[in-house]
């Protein structure tokens, strides 16, 4: 098999990554020794390198059978998982299939089957159900977020899948909270514990309180908002009903924003992080869905605009920002007569009268209807928007190339404007369409 990259210092520069952290480095020595290993670190840490880099080593070329499944609790998770690693480019066939999205999709990219599937439970169970690819060469299990993948919700699926797994040789666990007991069907035995959960101490991550006078605290919220100014950042809710509700509220205020839960399409949970990824929407409202496996920036703060219920949410959430080496802050919104949850203790209070420069939405999101399998790269987007749009190199955007389309961000002033003089413009030798979304 042509083009496989086997050296790690070959896929570091090329992700372009100059060390690893103390956790990546003891990750890797242990899971290439070991048959059992569960990682636990901090959100954000790089714990998806830290199992993908020994793994890769393992992959015979010569095979054309799944060697390795990766199995996530949320499809957000499975397509950044994907990305990485196609971004590492090491030569072999990688695919994710979740809930929410064609069967036929996933029948078409089966028929080549990847090295390295990753997937939902639901989704895998069916794959496997119905004998789509041989099972007889998975050695390597990976439970990503373990702690999701093994509640009751799943653990029917999981123990289904787990069970016809007959070649296992190799089990990799990760998560960031310690809250679960390993059911007996993973058959986790003799495992070697990697935690670093107690050694990230260092204060990076300062949670502040702010009270709001009244039980409906989104006057409070918009005041913290222009408190904080331009930066990008999450509002945690309990409730899609509350989303709708702060989604409302921030409209009234023209405070640009999206939002995110598990009750939206797939689809739209997509576009949703892509302008928030491109700087269109400032700020995400989103559920605890938010919290974990899902490709954004680094943050600068979180919001819990309602308290979380349980300490895993609260770290799951904190874990958004503060990640790696960058210091953040998570907000706890507060009305004066709720008490805070016994594990949430050392908060300062945060005085919210003075604004920060608060400036309003620059950029808009523009969809075009080609992507990858039409040829299109990134460059030939840009040269279209430079000659055709006759638009500035500063005016131009973050471009996102999908598979069948692409997504481009444009300052508002001219979206209109360049929809309408690009639209049904060739790109290659594709026709394409330019709306906004």
């Amino acid at each position: 098999m042509a083009n496989i990259i086997k050296e790690q210092q070959d896929i570091l520069t090329k992700l372009n990554i100059h060390e690893l952290n103390p956790m990546q480095a003891e990750a890797i020595s242990v899971i290439e020794n070991t048959t059992n290993t569960v990682i636990l670190s901090p959100t954000g840490t790089g714990k998806t390198l830290a199992f993908l880099l020994p793994i890769i080593k393992t992959l015979d070329p010569n095979s054309t059978d799944v060697q390795v499944l990766i199995l996530v609790p949320s499809r957000e998770l499975a397509i950044q998982i994907e990305q990485v690693v196609r971004n590492m480019g090491t030569g072999f066939k990688v695919n994710a299939v979740y809930g929410g999205r064609p069967m036929s999709k996933d029948k078409i990219e089966l028929k080549h089957t990847p090295a390295i599937l990753i997937g939902t439970p639901g989704r895998v169970s069916d794959h496997f159900s119905n004998d789509r690819f041989s099972k007889a060469s998975i050695k390597t299990l990976i439970l990503d977020e373990f702690d999701k993948s093994l509640e009751v919700g799943f653990e029917y699926e999981m123990r289904g899948i787990i069970n016809q797994l007959s070649s296992l040789s190799k089990r990799v666990l990760t998560s960031a909270t310690q809250s679960i007991e390993i059911p007996s069907f993973v058959r986790l035995d003799k495992p070697v514990v990697i935690n670093y959960l107690e050694k990230n101490t260092t204060p990076k991550l300062v949670i502040k309180t702010v009270i709001s006078p009244t039980k409906d605290k989104t006057q409070t919220l918009v005041d913290l908002i222009l408190h904080i100014g331009n930066q990008p950042g999450i509002i945690f809710c309990n409730f899609k009903d509350s989303i709708e509700h702060v989604s409302a509220f921030l409209e009234k205020n023209k405070i640009n924003h999206a939002c995110f839960s598990g009750g939206m399409e797939q689809k739209d949970r997509e576009r949703a992080l892509i302008k928030f990824r491109n700087g269109t929407s400032q700020v995400l409202i989103a559920t605890d869905l938010a919290s974990r496996g899902i490709d954004i920036p680094e943050l600068k703060f979180i919001i819990h605009y309602e308290l979380p219920h349980a300490i895993e949410e609260f770290t799951h959430r904190n874990g958004r920002t503060a990640r790696v080496n960058a210091k953040g802050t998570a907000y706890v919104l507060k009305w004066e007569k709720e008490h805070l949850p016994e594990f949430i203790k050392k908060t300062k209070g945060e005085d919210i009268s003075n604004k920060a420069t608060y400036k309003p939405q620059f950029w808009e999101t523009l969809f075009i209807s080609g992507g990858r399998k039409d040829k299109i790269s990134k460059g030939d987007i840009a040269g279209m928007f430079f000659k055709q749009g006759n638009i500035s190199k500063d005016q131009l955007g973050v471009i996102e190339l999908k598979q069948d389309c692409a997504f481009v961000a444009v300052p508002l002033t001219i979206a209109n404007e360049l929809v309408q003089k690009l639209n049904n413009t060739r790109l290659k030798k594709k026709k394409v369409r330019i709306t906004l979304i």
